[in-house]
């Protein structure tokens, strides 16, 4: 065995690389040339041998490294690898200088923002500053118990806002997982909060699927007084039932009226971002009525880069607020009717009164359907059927609106 007096007077030849100097139980001191002298445990796990480094001498005297010798056994005899439980030990450690929930949940919306949409994004961000910072900010993520996180959740249920608790939660559930997994909490809490959330049940969009309620809108519709711009707006969101942020968004860049067709960019698209930056864009055919009311618009907004601009700028689209605000103007609320409902008019009665394939429907929607088997996404778009269905679609519009009687076609 090693003497402290050994340790300090310990050189290495200068013909050597290293000189070793034994002590027991595997724990050894190596010398270099230059004089550095470090201590090693030798151990053999699995049949391959190994070495665990415990410090330099004198920093680490040769009592300290026996004992660390000795814990490392005690950890080896546990069935650990001590190399391999250093190496989580310093990961461990680097990870707790920052266990701020803050400072995670930014790591984490950092990790993962690149690939999300832009909207998608800005919510996160959002459900974070809002409802999670101002409570947990500054504590360490590790700390933060159950009951304090549902306190947190509770007082976004206060303010009416069912649904955004629950995607708070789900925000909140992600940042814990990266928590757990980049050892900066112990474990998941958000699981413990399942069934604590007053339950939301989401209200669909006013809709209707009634043949002689939907002419009379369409009568409405086709003399409303607001503006041109407006009136077209509307005529078309029943006729090709895309969604409201994709029409109003609309540029004359995007239509060919001679080929009847709309083609709607897929950066513009409901997509994740992979798929607004590299999907296909949807291809929305014009039926005849639809190319008509784009035609005589032309002269007024096809000057500019919109089709339907804003009053305040030409290079912005009406706003979100614009045909909802119309559509209660001409007697028809929420409750009744709305622009996004539209869709789901269309979706209901094109299958139910046009007999249409609804796989055709889906891709008029731009709903990805998964195959029979659940496995990729079906990317046949159906333009030739879509352009047939949307004519007659358009066609029926038309009889509803003259009410003339309900008639049932057959798809081409």
């Amino acid at each position: 065995m090693l003497t402290d007096a050994q340790c300090r007077n310990a050189i290495c030849p200068s013909d050597r690389k290293q000189a070793r100097f034994a002590d027991a139980g595997g724990l050894y001191l190596q010398v270099s040339p230059a004089g550095s002298r470090r201590w090693f445990w030798k151990y053999r796990l699995a049949g391959v041998e190994k070495q665990l480094a415990l410090g330099s001498y004198p920093d680490v005297s040769l009592t300290a490294a026996r004992k660390a010798r000795d814990a490392a056994r005690i950890e080896k005899s546990d069935g650990r690898d001590p190399v391999q439980a250093r190496k989580v030990s310093k990961l461990k450690a680097a990870a707790l200088t920052t266990d701020a929930f803050k400072e995670v949940a930014l790591e984490w919306f950092g990790k993962h923002s690149d690939r999300w949409s832009e909207q998608y994004a800005i919510r996160e961000k959002r459900n974070l500053e809002k409802d999670l910072f101002p409570y947990f900010g500054t504590r360490a993520v590790g700390d933060i118990q159950p009951i304090e996180l549902l306190a947190a959740l509770r007082r976004v249920e206060e303010r009416g806002a069912l649904d955004v608790a629950r995607r708070v939660l789900i925000t909140a559930r992600a940042v814990w997982r990266y928590a757990v997994a980049t050892a900066r909490a112990p474990r998941d809490i958000t699981g413990d909060l399942k069934g604590a959330l007053t339950p939301h049940r989401k209200k669909h969009f006013a809709a209707l699927v009634d043949p002689v309620k939907l002419g009379a809108l369409i009568r409405v519709i086709r003399t409303y007084q607001g503006g041109p711009i407006v009136r077209a707006a509307l005529q078309l969101a029943p006729v090709l039932f895309q969604r409201p942020n994709e029409l109003r968004g609309m540029a004359w860049a995007e239509l060919d009226l001679d080929a009847s067709l709309w083609t709607i960019p897929a950066a513009r698209m409901k997509r994740q971002k992979h798929g607004k930056e590299n999907g296909p864009p949807h291809l929305v055919p014009l039926p005849r009525q639809a190319v008509e009311i784009l035609r005589a618009l032309h002269p007024i907004t096809g000057h500019g880069v919109m089709v339907f601009p804003g009053e305040r700028s030409h290079e912005r689209p009406i706003s979100d607020n614009t045909l909802r605000a119309a559509l209660l103007t001409l007697g028809y609320g929420p409750t009744v009717q709305t622009v996004h409902g539209f869709r789901a008019t269309a979706r209901t009665m094109v299958r139910e009164r046009l007999k249409v394939d609804p796989r055709v429907i889906e891709a008029h929607l731009a709903h990805a359907s998964k195959d029979q088997n659940g496995g990729a996404y079906d990317r046949a778009e159906y333009v030739e059927e879509r352009a047939v269905m949307i004519q007659q679609w358009a066609d029926y519009l038309d009889k509803l609106a003259a009410g003339a009687d309900i008639l049932q076609f057959k798809a081409a």
